[in-house]
């Protein structure tokens, strides 16, 4: 079997050598990188060939890219590559393996033109300057034969191997067969649409409710599909922590069928959770695990392959055994494991690696997108920028004196932006131009002063110039998916008006399309998926997407749910509702001591609950929920539901504990929820409301369902969740107010719920 590479992955395996440096250099964007290489080739004459496909072939090996561009009339083949600052600042490494790249596509060009010799260039180009700084060489066909056949020796012990390892893992997943003596209510029908799906290429969104085994019965069938369907990779990708260890205990327990199953499953963790030396920069010069990186990373990949299960604490240990950096060598195995387990961000966000190396690559993947529900919010977030004029006012004071001209541009165009303002919060139907200009010319400024001073600078200016960075970024994006909006605020008390930017996205659609159509199949699951169409709208899902309402394994009886339809939770009702409220959970726990969450729409609520219930019921065991819980005190808060203890938890709905908890048995027997969790009515909220009636009406889309109504109704569905966690669990949910009567609403709640009504 031959293995196929690319250039350029060839290159970076072959020739990367030396120390890891990642002081802040700042690169070309994309966009800018595009612009340049088109610059460079519009310069060069009629007959200039440009992006030339080449390919070949090298015993159990073929090499394929394309190469930047050819003169034929000067025999002379080019590598373009942009930078800012000064040339000379380009690391040696990194010249090497640019030189690498031009010499393998200079020999697959003298074998496709049956040429003696050729010229070949690096021609480095400055962004901001336009000049072209040309490095070029003549070689002998011979010679370059010699450097191809050198990187591919290199390689192909590498390249062996991985063939090799394919063809067991296809053949051992071919034999996969599912762990459990049978399958669970549901878990079948579940397995069946995820196998279907990536047989053909398909996306689905599954709504199972928990208790069926949904991560076990996603992975089972897509890891079954990969020899047949010639998959790559598999990315499963998680909103939270929790997500991720299921993923790892699932796959842990299909692995244990076979020994040492030649099936690689890396988990990729965040930078700073990886990071050995948080107080060193990654540069061989301050970290000793950047240190010799390159040189040292050939020995920690292959002990990391031949290790298979990649879990932080393995890849933390053989990458200290190595004395390489843990996060940057997950980085590399990113690019040999089968299975990745990680945040949503690193497929989904703007500079995501594993959508970059799938692109690179050209990767057949599947994706595996778990509690799908939370990517809505997540993707809003990554598509999101803000700028605080208060933060950039101290900034300014203490800048290089290079950067005054710039910076105080852009203070002068951020004043005018918000001096006719009169409400304190206000959105704005365009961004200014001229604060746009300024702000961009700012941007590159600090990028060459920051390529000239690598060193030494400010943390301030390099947030704010990623922020800017970004910010200006998504405004060459801006659409009806996101609004631009100021908040005015005052430095000191009556003093100055500042003021806050932000270009909020609301609708991810536009940015996530591209990443679910770059993948061969995507199977989002969850609880909550809700209405289909939704989901659909706001994700950029395929029109032909196709949705399934996984069968339950709960029966009715299991949990009593009841509307308490003559009580109301409005904003204006709630003093009112307090007594009641208390005196229903007072009254149930009474029929059934044990332990209990009640869920309200806001701290103030919640408060003004607990006061009341503590007042009127002291002998009723209570805890709540504080703002700014750190893990300690969550572990703590989720300690009090025992086997064996009684009590009431106080808990704000959509917060920590209203999903992803697991208290099962007597741990959690009851939730009470007071409020339908619909988003406040605010001016975000409501343009919200108002852009996506203009976006979604032709399909059906309402605007007040879309920033309401179903945001709300899944946080009410994921909460109430926490109390049937097994088939062997029961309990109660209480409905805590008279819309939960109203059809439009009933009709969002889970069909194997039989809902009752009660009078308080």
């Amino acid at each position: 079997m031959t293995y196929r590479v690319a250039v350029r992955a060839l290159c970076e395996f072959t020739a990367k050598e030396g120390d890891l440096d990642l002081r802040f250099t700042p690169a070309p964007t994309a966009q800018e990188g595009i612009a340049g290489h088109q610059t460079v080739v519009g310069r060069r004459g009629p007959d200039y060939i440009s992006e030339l496909v080449l390919a070949g072939s090298y015993p159990g090996l073929l090499v394929a890219g394309r190469a930047d561009g050819f003169d034929p009339s000067q025999n002379l083949l080019e590598e373009i590559k942009t930078h800012r600052g000064d040339v000379s600042r380009i690391p040696d490494n990194h010249r090497s393996l640019h030189w690498a790249q031009v010499k393998i596509y200079g020999w697959l060009l003298c074998v496709e033109l049956e040429l003696a010799e050729l010229d070949l260039a690096v021609v480095y180009f400055n962004v901001m300057t336009q000049q072209e700084t040309p490095y070029r060489e003549t070689f002998k066909a011979d010679d370059l034969r010699r450097f191809f056949a050198l990187q591919c020796d290199r390689f192909i012990a590498w390249a062996r191997q991985e063939t090799e390892h394919r063809a067991e893992r296809d053949l051992c997943l071919q034999e996969l067969r599912f762990p459990h003596a049978g399958f669970r209510t549901g878990q079948r029908q579940l397995a069946k649409a995820v196998y279907r799906a990536a047989r053909d290429g398909e996306t689905i969104m599954a709504q199972a409710t928990t208790g069926i085994g949904k991560t076990l019965g996603t992975l089972f069938p897509q890891l079954k599909a990969f020899p047949e369907q010639q998959l790559d990779r598999l990315f499963f990708l998680t909103a939270k922590t929790p997500g991720r260890q299921l993923a790892l205990e699932a796959l842990s327990t299909l692995r244990s069928q076979q020994l040492d199953m030649p099936l690689r499953v890396l988990e990729h963790t965040a930078r700073d959770k990886a990071c050995e030396h948080p107080d060193k920069a990654c540069h061989g010069d301050s970290c000793p695990l950047a240190q010799g990186f390159y040189d040292r990373l050939p020995a920690a990949r292959a002990a990391a392959v031949e290790a298979k299960w990649l879990d932080q604490p393995s890849v933390r240990r053989i990458a200290l055994e190595h004395q390489v950096c843990p996060y940057y060598l997950s980085q590399e195995l990113c690019r040999w494991s089968d299975v990745v387990v990680g945040d949503y961000n690193y497929y989904f966000d703007m500079t995501a690696l594993l959508h970059g190396l799938t692109v690179l690559n050209d990767w057949r993947i599947t994706l595996l997108v778990d509690e799908a529900h939370n990517l809505i919010d997540r993707a809003r977030g990554m598509y999101t920028a803000e700028l605080d004029q208060q933060v950039f006012n101290v900034l300014r004071r203490n800048a290089p004196k290079s950067l005054k001209t710039v910076l105080d541009r852009v203070a002068r165009h951020w004043n005018t932006l918000h001096q006719d303002q009169v409400d304190d919060y206000q959105i704005y139907p365009t961004i200014a131009d001229l604060f746009i200009a300024s702000l961009q010319k700012a941007v590159s400024a600090i990028t060459d002063h920051l390529t000239d001073q690598p060193t030494g600078n400010d943390a301030a200016l390099l947030r704010f110039y990623l922020d800017a960075m970004l910010f200006c970024r998504l405004a060459e994006a801006y659409g009806p998916h996101s609004l631009f909006d100021i908040t005015r605020h005052e430095e000191f008390a009556g003093r100055k008006t500042l003021s806050t930017l932000c270009l909020r996205n609301i609708v991810p659609a536009p940015f996530l399309k591209q990443r679910f159509l770059t993948a061969h199949s995507t199977t989002l699951f969850s609880a909550t998926l809700s209405p289909a169409q939704y989901y659909s709208d706001l994700l950029g899902l395929p029109e032909e997407a196709e949705w399934i309402n996984v069968e339950s394994p709960f029966k009715a009886e299991q949990l009593s749910v009841s509307v308490i339809r003559n009580l109301s939770t409005r904003y204006q009702h709630r003093s009112a509702s307090l007594r009641p409220i208390c005196q229903l959970i007072a009254d149930q726990f009474a029929r059934k001591p044990g332990n209990y969450l009640a869920f309200f729409s806001s701290y103030a609520y919640l408060q003004q609950a607990l006061d009341q219930f503590t007042a009127d019921y002291p002998n009723i065991p209570t805890w709540a929920q504080s703002r700014s819980m750190n893990e300690a005190e969550r572990h703590g808060f989720l300690a009090r539901f025992a086997e064996h203890s009684n009590g009431v938890g106080f808990a704000v709905l959509g917060g920590a504990f209203g999903e992803g908890i697991d208290l099962p048995g007597k741990r959690l027997i009851g939730a009470f929820i007071a409020t339908l969790g619909l988003p406040q009515i605010n001016p975000v909220n409501e343009e919200m409301k108002e852009r996506m009636q203009a976006m979604f009406a032709d399909s059906g889309g309402n605007g007040y369902d879309y920033a309401y109504l179903y945001p709300g109704l899944q946080k009410v569905v994921q909460a109430a969740g926490r109390v049937i966690r097994s088939t062997d669990d029961s309990g109660v949910v209480y409905l805590l107010d008279d819309r939960f009567g109203q059809r439009a609403v009933r009709e969002l709640l889970p069909n194997w719920w039989d809902v009752g009504s009660e009078l308080v």
